[in-house]
């Protein structure tokens, strides 16, 4: 079993965006800022694909326990279909980290906030 990377976070309602106040008065300039939307899709991809694959997993977790029940199959050819459907969840396993890494990983590299040209002051506008 594999543990889940971190989700990308969705947006508080209390979070505000980040304060430039480094030091510098030419950095301190009020900005726009507005939550990144690139970051937004990820955490929409996150919440869309995580309950698809706990979907699948718990498919493929009852149909396993069913297959190994001594009253679902009497047969040798049981034990076949038992490693097959075992191997279906380890790939289901492995294909669910690779989906979530990969969002999270994106994630981590994707700012929440970006600045905005929307509402920012502007020469001779």
């Amino acid at each position: 079993m594999y543990v889940d990377p971190p989700a990308p976070q969705p947006r508080r309602p209390d979070e505000q965006p980040p304060s430039d106040t480094n030091g510098n008065p030419l950095e301190a300039q009020p900005r726009a800022w507005e939550f990144n939307p690139e970051y937004q899709r990820l955490v929409t991809a996150w919440q869309t694909a995580l309950p698809m694959l706990e979907g699948l997993s718990t498919a493929l977790d009852k149909a396993y326990q069913l297959a190994r029940s001594p009253q679902t199959w009497d047969a040798p050819v049981g034990n076949r279909y038992v490693e097959d459907i075992g191997e279906w969840r380890n790939r289901l396993a492995l294909y669910r980290q690779a989906v979530l890494t990969s969002i999270s990983e994106e994630a981590a590299d994707t700012p929440r906030w970006i600045p905005s040209s929307i509402g920012a002051p502007h020469a001779f506008s």
